[in-house]
């Protein structure tokens, strides 16, 4: 505040949460809004988490105003599981995560900007920025189980654009992001969920925006390793 600063937003991520977002064996997915616990599972959550505290901390000691959005994925590196990775195209893989973990960037983008014209209002607040969902509460037992039974009755098209490139949908969900508060409270509108991204394959091939292409890959270390485009342990 003495220095002039009005506002700060902080990108923290929906990796955070940690171990919440993996519900034991038999139980439905998680449905993951901002009311959910965070259970750290690394040293970067833990970092991410201590930094979030810290931005609550100012903005109640200081008035400073204070904004985290915590983002899902939106890095076009491959995904950082070796089995996703051999067992699905990196673009199938990709699209399938709009469904419920995935953002792009130009919805990052515009979810920061928002952020920082409505802190000074806002004062404090902590926001899932992630790309719309199609489900609702009442899918979650059967993505579990059957995810692409649940797509397919939410998005039917799907399944004629997947045909045509012969790509397949996870068999399991195991957590839903729901970005319902940044809409209400931020006044978001992401462009880019599963539908969008639907038509963006049919007519160009892609799954991600002009900026998003633009921007491209910028790398996470110089260092290379073995299961993962960076360390997740």
């Amino acid at each position: 505040m003495a220095a002039g600063v009005r506002a700060f937003v902080f990108t923290s991520t929906t990796s955070a949460f940690g171990r919440a977002l993996a519900p034991p064996p038999g139980a439905p997915a998680a449905w993951i809004n901002e009311d959910v616990v965070p259970v750290p599972r690394n040293v970067y959550g833990v970092t991410k988490v201590a930094a979030e505290d810290l931005c609550e901390l100012f903005h109640r000691s200081y008035g400073l105003p204070c904004l985290i959005l915590r983002t899902s994925r939106f890095f076009p590196e491959p995904d950082d599981r070796r089995e996703t990775r051999e067992r699905y195209a990196d673009l199938n893989a990709k699209a399938n995560e709009f469904l419920y973990r995935r953002a792009d960037l130009e919805d990052i983008v515009s979810a920061h900007l928002l952020a920082l014209d409505q802190a000074p209002t806002l004062g404090f607040g902590r926001f899932i920025i992630s790309a719309t969902t199609p489900f609702t509460r009442e899918d979650l037992a059967e993505l579990r189980t059957n995810a692409p039974a649940v797509v397919a009755r939410r998005v039917p098209r799907y399944q004629v654009v997947y045909a045509a490139r012969d790509w397949t949908m996870f068999p399991g969900i195991d957590r839903v992001y729901v970005n319902e508060r940044a809409r209400r409270e931020l006044g978001w509108r992401p462009k880019y969920d599963f539908a969008r991204i639907l038509e963006m394959v049919e007519t160009g091939g892609t799954v991600s925006s002009p900026l998003a292409q633009a921007v491209g890959s910028k790398g996470y270390h110089a260092a290379v390793f073995a299961d993962g485009p960076y360390p997740v342990d």
